[in-house]
């Protein structure tokens, strides 16, 4: 049986980004500064179409949102690749045991090869270039799949990045669910996946059989912590602002509350309030995004009737959606939903925030330990002994204190999972290796000792390797 034509289309397309990466396997800086240039410069020329697509294909989403989110950050990475970029490549000395010496040894940084981005619908545009960047700052050649879910937008980046670049520089595939299993089965020298955990499990096995070394940014059940010590309007605010951007459809949106049972009913009072400011037309505000279809639509308000149906309070501080038209959803908070709900199983990736108090800081650290690992953390705390605790004790693939969301738009820190929320980092220096083999070497100096290892081991050579053990 012959494989479907959009595999060989994109085994064809690996071959020839491959037999590129062969004839140029380490381009210098100036080479790779360009390819960084060309993707901002068409990221800034093309903003406004990037922007309209991602509206049409959310049904709504505010201009200046995916303005931030999916043309500001990726540039701000590219930016800072730029910049970075000579010292990133400049080979790393590294300590030689005295054994050794006089030899040299340092690690030098070497493309891998030819990368594959498979990129989600959330923030279709910065998961795509922001990747993308860090793959070309290393040297290598890519092959991006966008999103299925988004298609006018995979339509006008797949334009972007044929305009943009050479087909043996960076090659654009679209299509559905079986153009990214294609994708994932290519024997790539490392892929890139960002999605849910479900999915990324898909795309390991599928990688594993090429022995493809893989990063996942999945996702999961991101906590934001209340400690003793919190100031609950501060951490309302930024909590609200966290789970209302792009409407809760981020990997790394606060996924539940666990919140000083004290402090409580401030904060709930605060979150609503914060709610009601931030969208003042309720959830037909212009600045409010809509929910990316119908079947992830209902799917959140069968975790709200389900909570409902079990006794939960559910507070709509903005009142009902404007329309079942429309896709846009209100924000809800739900009070200690019980722990067997799908909402406290399943990540809620929408604007719906379960609230649950909590007695003591070896409880709060418990609950959030015994679950998967999350993606991101969140810890409001204004006394340093609660901050000392989180940081120390708990364990995520990121953290923010007294704020939600911007770890990841620090460029000079990895961005990633651990366990269950993924595997691999990206983001600055960390991106660059993650796309580059740091290559071990070795320079053994004209006069060293390493006759002392070659037999036969008699004489005064057995007398001077016995001597070499006891002190190595």
């Amino acid at each position: 049986m012959e494989p479907p034509e959009d595999f060989m289309d994109t085994t064809l397309l690996l071959d020839a980004l491959r037999r590129a990466h062969l004839a140029d396997p380490d381009p210098d800086a100036p080479i790779r500064i360009d390819r960084l240039r060309r993707l901002e410069t068409a990221l800034q020329a093309w903003e406004s179409r990037l922007v309209a697509a991602i509206h049409a294909d959310f049904g709504h989403r505010s201009a200046a949102e995916s303005g931030l989110f999916d043309i500001t950050l990726p540039i701000a990475d590219i930016r800072f690749a730029r910049r970075s970029l000579r010292r990133w490549m400049r080979p790393r000395r590294v300590a030689v045991p005295a054994y050794l010496q006089p030899a040299k040894a340092l690690l030098r940084p070497q493309p891998l090869g030819v990368v594959g981005i498979i990129a989600p619908w959330n923030f279709p545009v910065y998961l795509t270039a922001g990747p993308l960047a860090m793959v070309l700052a290393a040297g290598n050649r890519a092959m991006v799949k966008p999103s299925e879910l988004t298609p006018a937008t995979a339509d006008v980046l797949n334009a972007l990045l044929t305009e943009t670049f050479a087909p043996d520089e960076v090659a654009c595939v679209t299509g559905g669910p079986d153009v990214a299993a294609n994708v994932a089965a290519l024997p790539f020298d490392h892929l890139v996946f960002t999605g849910s955990t479900a999915v990324g499990r898909k795309v390991a096995e599928a990688a594993a059989r090429n022995l493809t070394p893989v990063t996942l940014e999945l996702g999961g059940k991101s906590p934001a912590i209340l400690a003793a010590s919190a100031d609950p309007q501060r951490a309302a605010r930024r909590i609200a602002w966290g789970k209302l951007a792009n409407a809760g459809q981020i990997c790394i949106a606060p996924d539940y509350a666990l919140v000083h049972r004290p402090l409580i009913g401030p904060f709930v009072d605060s979150l609503a309030e914060a709610m009601r400011r931030m969208l003042p037309e309720g959830a037909a505000s212009a600045d409010y995004g809509a929910i990316v279809s119908d079947r992830h639509r209902t799917r959140l308000e069968s975790l709200l009737a389900e909570a409902e149906a079990a006794g939960a309070r559910v507070i709509r501080p903005v009142g009902a959606a404007p329309g079942p038209g429309l896709r846009r959803m209100a924000p809800a908070i739900v009070l200690d939903p019980p722990p067997d709900l799908r909402l406290m199983q399943e990540e809620i990736f929408g604007p719906i925030l379960p609230v649950i108090a909590y007695d003591s800081r070896d409880e709060a650290l418990a609950r959030v330990a015994d679950g998967p690992r999350p993606l991101a953390l969140y810890l409001f705390a204004e006394a340093a002994e609660d901050r000392q605790a989180w940081i120390a004790r708990s364990l995520a693939g990121g953290m923010a204190v007294n704020d939600t969301l911007l770890h990841v738009a620090c460029n000079g820190l990895p961005f990633g999972g651990v366990g269950a929320s993924g595997t691999g980092s990206w983001h600055g220096e960390d991106g660059f290796r993650r796309f580059s083999h740091m290559k071990p070497v070795l320079i053994q100096s004209r006069l060293n000792g390493g006759f002392l290892m070659e037999p036969p081991f008699s004489g005064w050579k057995a007398r001077a390797l016995r001597i070499f053990r006891r002190i190595v």
